[in-house]
C-alpha cells in the first residue's frame, strides 16, 4: 500500500510537470517569471544572436548559492541559452565555427567555464553532456552595477569586434567575440564578383577601402569599365592604381574620368583629391571646371576658394567666397554663412 502510494504521488508529480510544460510552450495566456530575451548584434556581415530566459534577483543570494559553483548552469532558466553565428569567430581568442549552439557555464569565483554546447534544444541544463561540446572557453567575471535581470549586452563594439557581456546581480561576465571581416568578404566576393557593373566596382572599392587584394580589385574594376564606363568606376580605378603607387597612371584615369563627370560632387571629389596629393595647380582648374559647368552652385564656389586661398591666390579667393556667400539659400543649418564670413576675415 504504501508503495502504491508512493508511485501514485511520483506519477503525479511527473504529469504535473509534463502538463505544465505543456501549457507554458504552448501559449502565452500565462507569463513565465524569468521573462523570454533576444539580443542580435552584426559585425561585419557576421549576425550573432542570443536566445535566454532573464530571471530575476528578488531578493536572493545569486552566486555560489541560486547558481551553485562548479556545477553546469543553463546561463539562464528555463530552456537553453542559445546563440548563434552566420560564420566562424573567435571568442576569447578560441576558435569556433558558424552554427547555433547551447550556451552553458561553469561558474566560479574568480573564473568561469563558458561551454557552446552542439546541442542546442535540451531544457536547460539538466541533460547536458560533455561529449557534446564544441568548445570551452574560460573568462573572469568582473564586479558590475547592481542589475536585477539577468541580460546579455553587447558592448566595446568595433568594425571587427565586439564583447558580449552577461549582466546579472553584480557580476558582468565578458567574452570577446573577434569576427575575420575581410577574410568573410573577400571569399564571399571571390566566389562572386557579381555581373553587373555596380556590382563589380563594388567589390573593387571595398578593396580600395582597406587597402588590400588591390590587383584582384583591379580586374574588378576593369570588368566594371568594359560593362559601363563612368565616373564612378574610373575613380575606384585612380585610387587603386594611386594606393599602388601608380601616381602617373592614376592620373590619367581620372583625366578620362572627366569626361563622364554629370554631377557637381564628382569635380569636387576630384579636386579634392588633386588637393590631397598636393596638385593645387590641377586641382583649382577642376574646381573653375565644376563653377562653369554648375554656376548656380554655392558649394562649387566655396570649394573653388578654398583650393585658391591654399594656393595663396588669397585676392581670387575672396571673389569666390563672395560669391558662395551670395548664392547660399536663405536656411543655412549648419552655418555655412558664418564659417566663410570667418574664412574672409582672416584672409
Amino acid at each position: 500500500m504504501q508503495v502504491s502510494k508512493i508511485v501514485s504521488r511520483g506519477f503525479v508529480v511527473i504529469l504535473v510537470l509534463l502538463l505544465s510544460g505543456a501549457l507554458l510552450a504552448e501559449g502565452t495566456y500565462f507569463p513565465r517569471a524569468s521573462q523570454r530575451s533576444e539580443v542580435i548584434q552584426r559585425i561585419g556581415s557576421t549576425d550573432i544572436s542570443i536566445v535566454y530566459h532573464s530571471p530575476a534577483v528578488k531578493g536572493r543570494a545569486v552566486w555560489g548559492q541560486l547558481v551553485k559553483y562548479g556545477q553546469v548552469w543553463r546561463a539562464g532558466a528555463n530552456e537553453n541559452t542559445v546563440i548563434s553565428f552566420t560564420h566562424p569567430v573567435k571568442v576569447n581568442g578560441t576558435d569556433l565555427p558558424a552554427g547555433t549552439y547551447g550556451l552553458h557555464m561553469i561558474p566560479d569565483k574568480y573564473e568561469f567555464t563558458v561551454i557552446f554546447s552542439k546541442n542546442s534544444t535540451s531544457w536547460g541544463s539538466f541533460s547536458y553532456q560533455q561529449a557534446e561540446d564544441q568548445v570551452r572557453v574560460k573568462a573572469r567575471p568582473q564586479s558590475g552595477d547592481y542589475q536585477e535581470w539577468l541580460s546579455y549586452t553587447f558592448v566595446d563594439r568595433s568594425e571587427n569586434s565586439a564583447t558580449v557581456e552577461l549582466q546579472w546581480e553584480k557580476i558582468r561576465l565578458p567574452l570577446k567575440i573577434d569576427v575575420d571581416v575581410d577574410n568573410i568578404v573577400m571569399t564571399a566576393v571571390r566566389a562572386n564578383p557579381g555581373t553587373t557593373w555596380q556590382e563589380l566596382n563594388q567589390a573593387a572599392n571595398y578593396c580600395l577601402q582597406k587597402k588590400t587584394h588591390m590587383d584582384e580589385a583591379l580586374g574588378w574594376v576593369d570588368k566594371s569599365i568594359a560593362l559601363n564606363a563612368n565616373f564612378r568606376n574610373h575613380f575606384v580605378k585612380a585610387g587603386l592604381l594611386n594606393a599602388s603607387g601608380h601616381l602617373d597612371k592614376a592620373e590619367k584615369v581620372m583625366d578620362n574620368a572627366v569626361q563622364y563627370a554629370n554631377q557637381e560632387w564628382m569635380l569636387n571629389q576630384y579636386g579634392y583629391a588633386l588637393v590631397n596629393n598636393k596638385k593645387l595647380d590641377k586641382a583649382v582648374k577642376i574646381f573653375k571646371m565644376n563653377v562653369e559647368k554648375y554656376p548656380d552652385s554655392w558649394n562649387v564656389y566655396d570649394s573653388y576658394a578654398e583650393a585658391l586661398a591654399m594656393k595663396g591666390d588669397k585676392k581670387s579667393a575672396k571673389k569666390a567666397y563672395k560669391q558662395a556667400l551670395a548664392k547660399l539659400p536663405a536656411e543655412d543649418p549648419q552655418g555655412h554663412k558664418s564659417r566663410i564670413e570667418n574664412i574672409l576675415a582672416e584672409l
